[in-house]
């Protein structure tokens, strides 16, 4: 999985280096041949923190489920001088209002999304990467609640975290692809109407939508407080362009067929796709949302780890900018 470059630095070098050193991941056409998508999301899971457990960045399991980093103006009461003397490291002891989230995921199931040129199609790879971050954010006792769409919202389903929730919520994602075309602006619409406690928003879709329709939707959450998450999906085909004969080539959205020669539109596809990315990477680091990039063809764990490093990204700032404000306000005392 490539990661956009609207964010760089030790974010990807940090999942670069877990991925090697921990098991080599589940090979997804393996994967999805498991019929039951809960089963799917716990061997991903289970998978990930193990191999996490057996790296060198076992710490950054340990610190996103658990802790986080001191920063001047912690209470000392709470750091935790046990793991200080292990690790050299300090760490301030999360509590309950901390920890617990409220996640929303927003899964495309539009026409689009059941494109695919391997042997499963984007709609079932988006579903299994939901039902991963359901199943990881539930064993941290946070709050889930589900959104599919495409060009309407179909199942609504709220964050809760209680029995019968997580098999609910996964009887859902496993319906199937339905609609035709795809509109963004419905669901992140709901969810801004919708929400009045602050939480985390994951959208997986392909995003073939102008950016231009995303700008004010996606700027109403985030206003509203809410941190944001894409995972774009794409199928191999669609970034590589590797069609070499002249064929019909039918929308599946629009429901036309065309006649295409790969040879001469592929310059001009490579440079729309370009400029539709660039446009994509442009709006969401305006807004200060994190965008992935996501082929099918790569390990479900690695989507679960751009997740927490997000995460944990976003944590650390706001940790060091209350340590500062606390600082500050000592200062001014």
């Amino acid at each position: 999985m490539s990661r956009l470059p609207h964010r760089t630095g030790t974010v990807r070098g940090e999942r670069d280096g877990a991925s090697a050193g921990r098991a080599a991941s589940i090979d997804p056409a393996a994967l999805m041949r498991i019929r039951n998508l809960e089963f799917r999301a716990k061997a991903v899971v289970e998978g990930f923190l193990s191999g996490l457990h057996r790296s060198p960045y076992h710490g950054f399991s340990v610190e996103f489920t658990e802790y986080r980093p001191y920063v001047p103006g912690d209470d000392l009461r709470y750091l935790d001088w046990r793991r200080l003397a292990r690790s050299d490291r300090q760490y301030i002891k999360r509590f309950e209002d901390e920890t617990n989230l409220r996640c929303w995921l927003l899964v495309d199931l539009s026409r689009s999304m059941g494109y695919t040129s391997l042997e499963y199609d984007k709609a079932d790879y988006a579903r299994t990467v939901a039902a991963t971050i359901a199943y990881f954010l539930m064993l941290q006792r946070d709050a889930v609640g589900l959104i599919t769409f495409d060009a309407a919202v179909r199942d609504y389903l709220p964050p809760r975290y209680r029995p019968g929730h997580m098999h609910r919520l996964m009887l859902l994602l496993e319906q199937a692809t339905a609609g035709a075309s795809t509109d963004l602006a419905g669901p992140l619409e709901q969810v801004a109407r919708v929400t009045s406690k602050r939480g985390l928003v994951v959208l997986l879709s392909d995003m073939l939508a102008p950016a231009a329709v995303l700008e004010q939707q996606l700027g109403y959450v985030r206003s509203r407080g809410h941190e944001v998450i894409i995972l774009r999906v794409l199928d191999p085909a669609e970034t590589e362009f590797p069609f070499q004969q002249a064929a019909m080539f039918h929308d599946v959205e629009s429901g036309r067929d065309l006649f295409v020669d790969p040879q001469l539109v592929r310059e001009q596809y490579a440079r729309k796709f370009g400029e539709h990315r660039r446009d994509l990477v442009k709006l969401c680091s305006s807004l200060g949302a994190d965008l992935y990039e996501l082929s099918t063809r790569d390990p479900l764990d690695r989507a679960l780890f751009d997740l927490l490093s997000a995460r944990l990204r976003r944590g650390r700032s706001v940790a060091r900018a209350q340590g500062t404000a606390r600082s500050a306000a000592r200062g001014g005392g």
